[in-house]
C-alpha cells in the first residue's frame, strides 16, 4: 500500500502542477514555463517517492515498466488505480481553488484539458493528435526505461526523466496540450466535460501505444 499511496501522491502533484500552471498562468507562463512546470513536477516527485515506488505516476509508465518485466501485474493494476484517483483529486482540488478566483471558472481555464480540433492551439485533428501522443510517449517512455536500467544512470534518472518531460512538452502544447498520461488527461476531462471528454480517448489510446511500443523498442535493444 505504500508503493500505492506514493503513486497516488505523486500522480496528484504532477496534475496538480502541472495542470495548474496551465489554467492558471498558461497565458503568462508560455509554453516553455508550463512545460517547465510538469518537468519540475516530476524532478520533485522522483526524489521524494522513487524510492518508495520508482515514481511512474503515470499509467503509460506503468505498461511501459510492466510489459519489460520490470513488474507484476497486479502491481501494475494498483498502480494504475492509484494514478487514476491522485489525478482525479487534484483535478477537484483545481476546480476549487479556481472557483475562489477570479478567474472565469473551469469553463474559461479549462483546468489543462487537452484536445485535439478547436481544442488544439494550431487545429490539430484527431489522427494527428493520436500520431503525436504516440510518439511522445514512446521517447517519453524509452527514456525512462533507459535511464533507470542501471546504477549507473539511475542517480539521476529524475532529473533525467523531468528534462524529458519539459521538452515532449515544448513540442505537444500547441499541438494537443501534451498528455502523454491517460490519468494527468482524465482527472481535468472528468469535470470539465463536454469535448474534452468525448476526446479523451485519443489521450488513453495513444499514450497507452507509445509505451507498447517503447517497451518493444527496449527489449528488442536489451535481446543480444
Amino acid at each position: 500500500m505504500k508503493k500505492y499511496s506514493a503513486e497516488l501522491l505523486g500522480t496528484f502533484v504532477l496534475t496538480l502542477f502541472g495542470c495548474g500552471s496551465a489554467a492558471i498562468a498558461g497565458q503568462t507562463l508560455g509554453t516553455l514555463g508550463i512545460a517547465f512546470a510538469f518537468g519540475l513536477s516530476i524532478v520533485a516527485m522522483a526524489y521524494a517517492i522513487g524510492n518508495v515506488s520508482g515514481c511512474h505516476i503515470n499509467p503509460a509508465v506503468s505498461l511501459g515498466v510492466w510489459m519489460s518485466g520490470k513488474m507484476t501485474g497486479k502491481d501494475f493494476a494498483g498502480y494504475v488505480i492509484a494514478q487514476f484517483i491522485g489525478a482525479t483529486l487534484a483535478a477537484l482540488v483545481l476546480m476549487v481553488i479556481i472557483n475562489c478566483a477570479n478567474l472565469g471558472g473551469i469553463a474559461a481555464t479549462g483546468l489543462g484539458t487537452n484536445g485535439y480540433g478547436s481544442m488544439s492551439s494550431v487545429g490539430l485533428n484527431a489522427c494527428g493528435a493520436l500520431l503525436v501522443e504516440i510518439i511522445l510517449t514512446a521517447v517519453f517512455v524509452l527514456t525512462i526505461l533507459g535511464v533507470t536500467d542501471g546504477e549507473k544512470t539511475s542517480v539521476i534518472a529524475g532529473l533525467v526523466i523531468g528534462l524529458t518531460l519539459t521538452f515532449v512538452h515544448i513540442m505537444g502544447i500547441p499541438l494537443t496540450g501534451t498528455s502523454v498520461n491517460p490519468a494527468r488527461s482524465f482527472g481535468p476531462a472528468l469535470f470539465v466535460g463536454g469535448k474534452a471528454l468525448c476526446q479523451l480517448w485519443v489521450f488513453i489510446i495513444g499514450p497507452a501505444i507509445g509505451a507498447v511500443l517503447a517497451a518493444w523498442m527496449w527489449r528488442s535493444f536489451k535481446t543480444k
